[in-house]
């Protein structure tokens, strides 16, 4: 029980940390994704890990629904395609799997989100570089340690923790309002409707 406790305290100290720098770079984030989807742009989302499953679940609340029913948005994931992923490990390197499919997808004025707990992904930092050389409008989601992620970001959103689970639990809730704050300005209708 005591360690429960611990865990739930620390978890919503750090998420009280989050204040004005960080929602202003959220807000940034936000207006970046709304003139790429304005401009019939996409958003692409990778990491490693449980930020892969952070990547994909953000994805797969912009392709399907957050909270209102409406339009799918294009919104991909650069996580799910075991056979790209595999083959650019072996054939390349690890290092490579998702820069090599930011080469083949990212086009000027997409969003690129990169997400890292740690920010020393050597893939994600990789993936933001080749993104920007293409045009590509980068983001860095991650934890208190910039140094790598700075000069390939154009957007850092930096969670105030280096403690890796309390900064993914972060990422979800900013995951969350993103989404949510996307689909209210594209979509304004009623708050009443809800999933099922």
């Amino acid at each position: 029980m005591a360690f429960a406790t611990g865990e739930i305290a620390s978890s919503c100290a750090v998420k009280q940390r989050l204040g004005r720098g960080e929602l202003s770079q959220l807000a940034r984030c936000i207006e970046a994704s709304l003139r790429a989807l304005a401009a019939g742009r996409r958003i692409y989302l990778f990491g490693n890990g449980g930020s892969a499953a952070d990547a994909q679940h953000i994805a797969a609340e912009m392709v399907g629904r957050y909270r209102r029913h409406r339009t799918a948005l294009p919104v991909v994931a650069l996580t799910t395609n075991t056979s790209v992923l595999t083959a650019i490990g072996n054939d390349y390197a690890f290092e490579d799997v998702f820069t090599r499919q930011v080469e083949a997808l990212v086009r000027q004025g997409d969003v690129v989100i990169g997400i890292t707990t740690s920010g020393r992904s050597p893939n994600v930092v990789r993936a933001l570089r080749r993104a920007r050389q293409l045009g590509g409008v980068t983001v860095a989601l991650c934890g208190a340690y910039t140094r790598l992620l700075r000069p390939v970001a154009d957007i850092i959103l930096s969670v105030p923790s280096e403690d890796p689970q309390r900064v993914q639990e972060a990422h979800t809730l900013l995951g969350h309002i993103y989404c949510g704050l996307i689909e209210q300005c594209l979509f304004p209708q009623p708050a009443s409707d809800r999933r099922n």
